[in-house]
Parts: C-alpha cells; structure tokens; sequence
C-alpha cells in the first residue's frame, strides 16, 4: 500500500462559503477527488510532512484576475433571467457562484450571497466589494430593490455595459493600426541604428574625409544610442511606472483631460465618446428610478473626462437649487448644440431618460463612423511616415559613397 500523508485543505461549498480541515490520503490528487466527491471545489491543498508545509494551488482559481465590463454585463444578463423565472434571490447567486468564469467574480458573487443570507440586502452586499461592483451598478440594483423591478434593472445594467464594451473596442480598433505601425517604425529606427549604422561608420571612418551633415547626424544618434540604450530602457520602465500612478490625479487629468479633446485628429473622438458614455449612464439611471442628484453624481466620476466632469457638477448644483438640467450646459463647449436642446426637449416633455438613450445612439454610431474614417486617413499617412523615416535613412548612409563615386568619376 501506499504511503499516506496528512493534507491541509481550503474549499468551497455549493453556496461558496470558504470551509478548511484537514485528510490523510496518498496524494494531493486524491485529496482532489474526494474533496469533489463531498460536493466542495477545491482552493488550496497543503501537505503536512516532518513540520513543512508543501504548498499546491488548484489551476485556474486566483482571486487576482480582473474582473471586466464584460463579465459584468454577462453576470447581470444571468441574474435578470434567474430572477425573471421565479428564482429566489439566494439561489440564483448560488448558480452564479458555481458557473461563472472569472474566479475572482465568483468568489465576490460567493461573498455576495453569504451577506445576503444573513439579512443584508443585495445592493448593500454589492457596495462592500466597489472593486468589482461600480456605484452605477450599485445604485441601480438599489433603486431596482425599492421598486420591486430588480430583473429590469439587471437588464438595463447588462445592456449599458454591453453598450460600453463595444465602445471600448471600437476605439480600440482605431488605435491599434497606428499603434503598430508606430512600433514596427521604432524598431526599424532602432536596429538600423545599433547593427546597421555602425558598421557604415567604421567603412566611412577608414576612407576619411568629411561626411555629410545627414550622415553625421545619423552616426551620432547611433553611437548616443548604442552607449544609451540601457538607460533608456531603463528611463522608458520608470516612466511607464510613474505615469500608471499619477495619470488618475487630479492634477494630472487637469491637464492631460482637456488637452485630449483639442488634439487634431483624435480629440473630436474623445469627444464623442465621453458624450456617448454621458448620456447613456445618465439615462440608465434615470429611466432605473435612481435620484436625479445621486444619478449625476454617479456619472459625473464615470465620464472619463474632467471637463465633462466639471460641467455636471454644474449641472448638479444648478437642480439642487430647483432650476433647469440643461441650462448650464450652455455655458460649456465640450457640449454640442444638438445635445442641449435635445435635452431640453426631453425635460419639458418628461422623457429625458428617452433622449438621453437617442443621444447615447447618435454618438455610438458617429464613433464608428469616425473610427471607420480616421482608420482609411490614418493607414496611407503611416506608411508614408515610415517610408519617409526609412529611407531618409537609407539616403544619409548612401550619401558619403555617392559623394565618393563622384570623385572618382
């Protein structure tokens, strides 16, 4: 027979509760078997052997993995039709727990339940984790409690962040052409420099003479880079590091946020993406029953613009002292026209969370259209950016040897 060992272990139940304890078994991967046998899934299984501890993660669980806006809008979309069935509130979390991909969205969910089981209402338990549950998505489950329309509310959640997700790849479907393109150019500057260029300078240096000005500035770039590149490097991963920290500061985004919609080509995009991210936020939570004053609150930190920012709170100052939505959109630009007094029609009709949406639609297909038409203006502009770039190159190295056969001639 085999030999036995004492296994530590940490599981989780069918309603997700995290249980411990202790086995003795002949290998970790029977402890496995039985574990799943009993009906728990396993987290973690320890073996105990002369006072050390040998540590064995199950694959696939970490608590780490982001969760995404895509697996929000899926989550939402399955609690709206288990609730929408008849399913009690306990038991549509409990599937949840057990079917959802992402782990750490299934241990939340998991958490979630537990508190719900004690007493504590959904979207409170729901408030406890913001890591995972934005105040969109919590105050809209809130106002769907009070109302008694949770299943709605779920599909409303779903349906914005389904909205949101395909945004998010449209911008990043326009980006990542010049993204590339950018970067095959930089390599190609970068391995002329340090393996092509300098083995031009040697040849140059033993035929003498005066270089052209071109060439010169080419060979120092070379030797700068070759003699620099680790700093660079260096200085690019520090750069990369500080600016992951400090792009969320006020301060920062006082700056960057405005000077984003005034850029050439793409700032009419950003435009239209924060209006279009605005409107559908802001009509999601009006038409969810969420308080006007709660729901810009929400919206003015989920615009992903500071301008935009600045001119709801206007907008929330101006309804706290009982006057209009729209007027003080007037007094800022980031706002067309159009969208004002579509909003103005909307308030005076009683539909503005219906125009909010019309608005939200607008602007989703004027980003497609201007990812469509910035992708066709930018391809040609690039690659004649790298041609430029590459063959200016070229020529500053060829230069000196058609100077050279010209003498000779």
């Amino acid at each position: 027979m085999s030999a036995t060992a004492t296994y530590t272990y940490s599981v989780r139940d069918r309603g997700g509760k995290l249980i411990s304890g202790s086995i003795d078994a002949e290998s970790p991967a029977a402890v496995a078997t039985r574990l799943k046998a009993m009906g728990y899934a396993p987290v973690r299984i320890t073996e105990q052997n002369a006072g050390l501890k040998k540590e064995i993660k199950i694959p696939g669980f970490s608590r780490k993995k982001k969760v995404k806006l895509k697996d929000l809008a899926v989550f939402s979309r399955q609690f709206a039709t288990m609730i929408n069935s008849g399913l009690s509130l306990l038991r549509a979390l409990t599937i949840l727990t057990e079917q959802t991909d992402n782990k750490t969205l299934a241990g939340v969910i998991a958490d979630v339940r537990n508190e719900v089981e004690t007493g504590s209402s959904l979207s409170s338990a729901m408030g406890k984790h913001p890591d995972v549950f934005p105040p969109l998505m919590v105050n809209m489950t809130k106002a769907g409690e009070v109302g008694g329309f949770l299943d709605s509310v779920l599909l409303q959640i779903a349906a914005n962040y389904e909205s949101e997700v395909k945004l998010r790849s449209k911008i990043k479907a326009a980006m990542t052409y010049p993204t590339v393109v950018l970067c095959i150019a930089a390599l190609a500057v970068i391995g002329m420099l340090l393996f092509i260029v300098p083995t031009f300078a040697k040849m140059f240096k033993d035929l003498g003479g005066t270089l052209p000005a071109p060439t010169r500035l080419l060979v120092t770039a070379s030797h700068i880079l070759r003699y620099g590149f680790p700093f660079l490097i260096l200085a690019a991963v520090v750069g990369f590091v500080i600016w992951n920290k400090v792009k969320r500061t006020e301060r920062v985004r006082n700056v960057v946020d405005p000077m984003k919609l005034k850029f050439p080509v793409f700032g009419p995009l950003f435009q239209k993406v924060a209006l279009s991210r605005f409107s559908r936020n802001l009509g999601t939570m009006m038409h969810s029953g969420v308080p006007i004053l709660q729901a810009l609150d929400i919206v003015a930190d989920t615009t992903g613009n500071v301008v935009l920012a600045r001119a709801v709170r206007d907008v929330q100052d101006s309804v706290r002292q009982g006057e209009s939505i729209t007027a003080p959109l007037k007094r800022h630009e980031v706002f067309p026209p159009m969208v004002v007094q579509m909003m103005a029609v909307g308030e005076d009709t009683g539909a503005l969370d219906t125009m909010l949406h019309k608005i939200a639609e607008f602007y989703d297909q004027e980003v497609e259209a201007t990812t469509e038409a910035l992708t066709s203006l930018i391809e040609p502009l690039m690659i004649a950016a790298l041609g430029g770039i590459v063959g200016s190159m070229i020529i500053a190295l060829y230069m000196p040897i058609f100077k050279i056969y010209q003498l000779v001639n």
